[in-house]
């Protein structure tokens, strides 16, 4: 059995600053699980063009209000209790709330290594 809490990843190489919010990575490839998990939090006011080429990823809002925007244009509002799939490894615009975080739990297949940055700034959707 393994446990770890968020306390236990904060401040480690498992706290990832991506640009606009952290990715807090609870269960990556070396742990062994076959997927990742991870602690997503979006910051307030910030959009995102984002895919996971190499990774598909689901991700169940907590907390806080966000949205995430295909690439037909479709805004799908994001509250504590509601899940999307990017099950096509779909470019997608994700947000945080205007006035609020999103708190997410995000888990990737294949897992993640842990290592993955996002560059926010490059031309394109940030992937990895």
């Amino acid at each position: 059995m393994q446990l770890r809490s968020l306390d236990d990843v904060k401040g480690t190489d498992r706290d990832v600053d991506w640009g606009n919010g952290r990715s807090y990575r609870l269960l990556i490839e070396d742990d062994g699980m076959g997927y990742s998990v991870c602690h997503t939090v979006v910051k307030a006011g910030t959009s995102s063009l984002l895919q996971y080429r190499n990774h598909r990823e689901a991700c169940y809002c907590i907390a806080g209000e966000g949205e995430v925007e295909d690439m037909d244009g479709n805004v799908y509002p994001l509250r504590p209790g509601d899940i999307y799939v990017l099950d096509q490894h779909d470019q997608h615009y994700l947000r945080g709330g205007r006035d609020r975080d999103l708190v997410l739990v995000s888990v990737f297949n294949p897992p993640l290594k842990g290592t993955e940055r996002h560059d926010l700034v490059q031309s394109g959707a940030s992937s990895y």
